[in-house]
């Protein structure tokens, strides 16, 4: 009697693992494969030499002046980790975070002097995952009259590339208009060349 029971359940073991741990992502990924290649093979993105660069998904750093800078990450212990994706975990009344933000805030207006208008908080506050990609047209604009002077163009022409590669909502009605960091930054290089001492 038990064994039969016995031979039942692993029969029963057998199959929902084939069918559930195998067949099925074996399937799916297939699917995704012919129907979305580049976002299953994780929306890689390559330069104007054909690099790989990054990910259109996954924040990564640009200290240059030259380059439109993400939001700050929590990701890892030097931030901008894709394999340690979180938030600080730190609440509104953490001292930490203030001391963070306060120190954000004496970055960007020291690296960003002739920039007008307030400074957006998204610019100082890393998001849920610490690796967002995007920033929004008011944080990109925000930034342009440092980028346009390490590159030595005007700043129109840099606004001009930024509102060139804002994303509209998603159906129209989803999320935010929003400009992708890397995008930008690929778009910059390509118009106007990498600025001089660029290093990412």
């Amino acid at each position: 009697m038990i064994s039969r029971e016995l031979r039942i359940s692993i029969r029963a073991t057998v199959v929902t693992l084939v069918l559930t741990g195998l067949a099925y992502p074996l399937a799916t990924t297939g699917l995704a494969l012919l129907l979305f290649p580049a976002r299953a093979r994780g929306s890689l993105i390559a330069d104007q030499y054909g690099r790989t660069v990054g990910s259109e998904l996954i924040a990564q750093s640009f200290a240059s002046a030259g380059y439109l800078q993400p939001r700050p990450s929590a990701a890892g212990e030097k931030g901008y980790d894709a394999t340690s994706s979180g938030g600080s975990n730190l609440g509104p009344t953490s001292k930490a975070l203030r001391d963070r933000a306060a120190t954000e805030l004496q970055r960007l207006v020291a690296e960003n002097p002739d920039a007008t208008g307030p400074l957006p908080a998204e610019l100082v506050t890393a998001s849920g995952s610490g690796l967002d990609p995007h920033v929004s047209p008011e944080a990109a604009l925000w930034q342009a009259p440092r980028m346009a002077r390490a590159r030595g163009v005007s700043e129109e022409r840099v606004r001009a590339v930024i509102e060139a590669n804002v994303e509209g909502r998603e159906l129209l009605v989803l999320g935010e208009p929003r400009v992708n960091v890397l995008l930008v930054n690929l778009a910059l290089d390509w118009q106007f060349g990498r600025p001089p001492l660029a290093h990412r």
